[in-house]
């Protein structure tokens, strides 16, 4: 296999053109290379500049976890550091972890961040949602979103062999001066929901719009998780 690391995005295009399968951090592909084969070629972004930013508004495909510190959001920094071992950290990335994972942990925080995603084809780059980058499977250069007032992110203990662990996220975001919307997202299992209501300072009162919005019948431990959270969260904007 002929792994290429492209260092501007007119050579990556080329990479993808040429058919060479994203990598990412290989922590979840190369098992199944090992299994069915590995491909002739790979290409991944580790030495793109543009897949490697870090900062309060933006987050690059091809940075490791263990780069994900408190420049970003809480929301983005807890998910982020809250993933595998410290070993794992230093391999996966956040394009692969969105993309590429079934957990998709960083995906709640990016869904309360209203996050936008800039992604490459061999085609060109552009920026889309975070729903046709999953359903098409772009490659991700990067996550950019507006500075929420406050955020937050609660993972909850998790038997070992079972099913992923429960999260939920909130995310206050402003309008103009003021607290405007408060975005909320539950991973439950292997899905992930994401509702938003105007903000309002009394948590019980925005806890009862999104009972009311919520298409799908969230577990009690959710409910209970996403309480403490949305509570936490609101007061802090507040302030």
């Amino acid at each position: 296999m002929q792994l290429r690391l492209p260092s501007s995005v007119s050579e990556a295009q080329r990479c993808l053109a040429d058919g060479a399968v994203p990598v990412g951090g290989a922590t979840l592909v190369w098992a199944g290379w090992q299994r069915d084969g590995f491909p002739e070629q790979a290409v991944s972004l580790r030495d793109l500049p543009e897949a490697n930013t870090v900062g309060p508004e933006e987050l690059g495909g091809a940075v490791p976890l263990h780069r994900v510190d408190a420049t970003v959001p809480e929301v983005l920094h807890r998910a982020a550091s809250g993933v595998g071992t410290g070993a794992v950290r230093r391999a996966a990335t956040v394009g692969g972890n969105i993309v590429g994972s079934t957990l998709r942990c960083l995906l709640p925080a990016a869904l309360v961040l209203d996050a936008r995603a800039t992604v490459l084809t061999a085609d060109g780059v552009y920026e889309t949602d975070l729903a046709e980058l999953l359903a098409k499977r772009h490659v991700l250069l990067a996550l950019r979103w507006r500075t929420p007032l406050a955020s937050g992110y609660r993972k909850l203990e998790s038997e070992a062999g079972g099913p992923p662990p429960l999260v939920v996220a909130a995310a206050v975001h402003a309008d103009g001066d003021a607290p405007g919307t408060l975005r909320v997202a539950v991973r439950d299992g292997y899905e992930v929901y994401s509702q938003s209501t105007p903000y309002r300072p009394d948590a019980e009162q925005v806890l009862r719009a999104l009972a009311a919005a919520e298409p799908a019948a969230l577990p009690a431990p959710a409910w209970d998780a996403l309480r403490r959270e949305v509570t936490d969260v609101l007061a802090r904007a507040a302030a």
